[in-house]
């Protein structure tokens, strides 16, 4: 797991671990990532299901619940598989656009 800062968002890499592993990796260290958006970039992951990205619903819930955005990456992925309840576009910059976009449907009080 590789840890990335850019101003309000935490970028959080995964290379070779599982996306369980992963997953339990965040939620040991959640207290470093709770008061920031968050970016899960599985870019380098080869094989990622449907089953994977559940994996993230619990954090993405709970980030959510706390006005933070969560975004997985994953260009792997059939993205109209995805559930509604969690985020997850092809690119790194498109992450970068659904914070922006719910940062400002936050501020309107969204």
């Amino acid at each position: 797991m590789i840890e990335d800062r850019d101003g309000n968002i935490t970028i959080i890499t995964q290379e070779k671990a599982s996306v369980k592993t992963l997953v339990n990796s965040i939620e040991q260290a959640y207290h470093k990532f709770k008061d920031y958006h968050l970016i899960i970039n599985l870019s380098s992951v080869d094989k990622i299901g449907l089953e994977d990205i559940i994996e993230f619903l619990k954090i993405s819930n709970t980030h959510r619940g706390d006005k933070k955005s969560f975004v997985v990456v994953s260009d792997k992925v059939d993205l109209d598989e995805m559930p509604d309840e969690i985020v997850v576009v092809p690119t790194l910059h498109e992450a970068y656009d659904i914070i922006e976009m719910e940062d400002i449907e936050r501020d309107l009080g969204f």
